[in-house]
């Protein structure tokens, strides 16, 4: 007998795989991969971060993180630079053009996800948000127990 959170379980997945497929198609026509955007949607707008806290704001593990930042440098969008108070470790900050990237990139998805989910309506949305919010809570409190 299957468990009574199986049906759940499968729609968070489906909706997930759903919502992959969707933005990253969007993202990829933007010659971005969607781990590539999310670090340039990470270090928009900021002075740069050391790879620890942008592994762990993009959910990102640091041998994965060290090929994403390989490439976004190759593609010069990102920069690497010795932080001025930890010598072992390393800044990654946008450039010039990562700049002008996620200047551009950034609410182009934004307009893209708000055109997808447009048929939801602020009150429907608003409620969705309100219990994943309240699912993610129950998940975070037993993940820590």
């Amino acid at each position: 007998m299957p468990a009574k959170s199986l049906p759940l379980i499968r729609e968070l997945v489906r909706c997930y795989q759903a919502f992959e497929l969707v933005s990253g198609s969007h993202v990829r026509s933007m010659g971005l991969t969607p781990p590539q955007f999310d670090i340039i949607a990470t270090l928009g707008n900021t002075e740069g971060m050391r790879f620890k806290e942008l592994g762990e704001k993009t959910l990102t593990t640091k041998g994965t993180l060290t090929g994403i930042v390989d490439r976004l440098s190759e593609k010069g969008l990102v920069r690497r630079l010795a932080s001025p108070t930890d010598g072992r470790s390393q800044i990654v900050q946008l450039t010039s053009a990562g700049e002008a990237l996620f200047a551009q990139a950034f609410p182009a998805q934004l307009s893209h996800m708000d055109e997808v989910l447009a048929n939801l309506g602020a009150e429907r949305m608003a409620a969705l948000q309100q219990e994943l919010h309240h699912l993610r809570g129950i998940l975070e409190q037993k993940g820590k127990s």
